[in-house]
């Protein structure tokens, strides 16, 4: 399994790609499907990423910190929702 530094790179690349325009409507919709698989791949990792920390932040009371590896499914979502601008406040 790629990195998440490596997939965010190769996700980087296929918006760059896309935004050229200068594609063939197959290759368009070609790189559409991996930008959306790679875009669904980072967030697992970052969804698992900050389960982890939440477990280092949220001990059990009066105990230690507690290290586990959560296993967080992400639903794959249809259409386009992956490329909208999202505002979370942050």
């Amino acid at each position: 399994m790629a990195s998440f530094e490596e997939q965010l790179g190769e996700l980087e690349k296929v918006v760059e790609r896309l935004e050229r325009g200068d594609l063939s409507l197959e290759e368009n919709v070609s790189l559409f499907e991996r930008g959306v698989q790679l875009s669904n791949a980072c967030k697992t990792q970052l969804s698992n990423a900050e389960s982890r920390i939440r477990v280092l932040l949220e001990p059990k009371a009066d105990g230690p910190p507690r290290f586990e590896d959560l296993a967080v499914a992400v639903a794959e979502e249809e259409g386009d929702e992956e490329f909208e601008d999202v505002d979370d406040g942050a």
